[in-house]
């Protein structure tokens, strides 16, 4: 009896640590982080994933259109912004960018480590083992070794499982703001929640240690008013404008916001029933295909799949309202721009901190809109009509500071239309705010050359040991 005690005793201790190692062990590799570890077992849709190689073009925005260097002038997009390529090169367009500097060591360089989460599985790795103040803490070069793998299988699936989950904490609680838990979600909405991770609106969260935590400003709701009325009562901001002096806000992409309001987010469309389509392989077999774009890419399999128009009608209506988008997009930066080196001149002409604050709220909340609106990528097919009534009201609140702007320099005695300088090319402004894109260029040059290979050699051990 006494034998048999001892042995159920020295089971049930065997099977509780047993079970505390397991859970350990799991908890500190909940993440594959090596997308090419699947290139096998799940050969379809990974091949489908290196296809978005093939969108490598480099577009320059601030050549495009170079009133944004203006409008973001004093923040780092003034100085350059690409706009998005495929998910393959989100590690190498981070690195490339002069907005991350040219850091020549861990601490050196002027964004947080938070730059880097939208960016590759290895962030959920890095939290899973360091929690959310490890990987937070620090400068954006202190991950560099550590964040190679870019946008790929592990942020959105289970370790070694087709199960969609939720890979950052944070995200996981800005769904629980809104009343969405994950866990509780549809599967249809849960195929769209993986994606509103990274395709959203989010801010760099300031504590009192200077770590920059990433927050989604849901807490009122997911609209462009309610989240600028979030930012307001936190009086949060990205950046003071290098003209105007305004507390600015730059807004990120917040596609899952736009789609939700879409007559798709209405009705239970979800991203991947548009963007990453059931197909059908070489084999006949049907697979989610990861090569994420463009849906007319794919019509038949996505657009087809529920319209009855053909793909020249629907092509059609989407540039129609991309041209409408378009047209009011620019509206509004040009009595932007005005609006910024009028309010510049006004405090030239000695206007006080009270007499700007209303002018100053008004750029700020018209900038604040017209991002929204912009920078949420696809805009005009998922929400057009949303687009275009906030692309209103924020030229609306541009025409009121500069309506405000014109009184006040009045009573400063200030000859007005205020000449404005040539900003006609990206070159031509960047000039006019004084920057040395030269020094700039060269130093990300050293910084490509002599940084990064050590940071991916690195790496490559690491990961040889894994």
């Amino acid at each position: 009896m006494m034998i048999k005690k001892m042995n159920k005793g020295f089971t049930l201790t065997s099977l509780f640590l047993a079970c505390c190692l397991a859970n350990s062990a799991m908890a500190a590799s909940e993440t594959e982080s090596r997308n090419e570890v699947y290139k096998d077992r799940f050969k379809n849709q990974y091949n489908s994933w290196h296809q978005t190689s093939e969108s490598d073009q480099i577009v320059d925005a601030l050549a495009e259109d170079p009133n944004l260097v203006i409008l973001w002038a004093g923040y780092g997009f003034a100085k350059d912004y690409n706009k998005a390529r495929g998910h393959i090169y989100a590690v190498t367009d981070l690195r490339n960018t002069l907005r991350t500097g040219a850091p020549m060591t861990a601490t050196e360089g002027p964004m947080p480590m938070a730059c880097w989460s939208c960016k590759s599985p290895d962030v959920p790795r890095m939290i899973e083992e360091q929690g959310e103040d490890g990987y937070f803490k620090g400068k954006w070069a202190k991950g560099g070794d550590q964040i190679v793998n870019s946008i790929g299988c592990g942020d959105c699936h289970e370790k070694g499982s087709p199960k969609l989950r939720i890979s950052r904490p944070y995200a996981e609680r800005a769904f629980e703001a809104i009343d969405t838990p994950f866990d509780e979600a549809s599967r249809k909405d849960k195929q769209s929640m993986v994606c509103g991770q990274c395709h959203v609106e989010y801010y760099f969260e300031k504590t009192p240690d200077q770590k920059g935590y990433v927050k989604f400003p849901w807490d009122n709701g997911t609209t462009a008013e309610q989240m600028e009325a979030y930012y307001d009562a936190i009086e949060f901001t990205d950046w003071t404008h290098q003209l105007s002096k305004t507390p600015m806000l730059k807004a990120q992409h917040p596609g899952y916001e736009t789609w939700k309001l879409g007559v798709h987010g209405k009705n239970n469309v979800s991203c991947t029933d548009c963007h990453m389509p059931k197909v059908t392989n070489d084999k006949g077999r049907k697979f989610t295909d990861h090569k994420v774009g463009n849906p007319f890419d794919r019509f038949e399999e996505t657009c087809g799949s529920c319209h009855v128009q053909d793909k020249a009608f629907l092509e059609g209506i989407t540039k129609d309202r991309q041209q409408k988008v378009k047209q009011l997009q620019l509206d509004a930066e040009q009595q932007l721009v005005k609006a910024h080196f009028e309010a510049a001149a006004a405090w030239e002409a000695g206007a006080t901190e009270a007499e700007m604050k209303p002018i100053l709220t008004d750029i700020r909340h018209s900038q604040w809109r017209w991002d929204y609106a912009i920078a949420s990528h696809g805009v005009a097919a998922h929400a057009p009509e949303e687009a275009l009534r906030v692309l209103g009201t924020s030229l609306n609140k541009a025409a009121d500071a500069r309506v405000k702007l014109a009184q006040l320099l009045a009573t400063k005695g200030v000859k007005q239309p205020i000449a404005m300088p040539d900003v006609s090319t990206k070159a031509k402004a960047q000039a006019v705010l004084g920057m040395n894109m030269e020094k700039m260029n060269a130093d990300k040059k050293k910084f490509i050359e002599e940084v990064v290979p050590v940071w991916e050699q690195s790496a490559l051990e690491r990961e040889a040991k894994q």
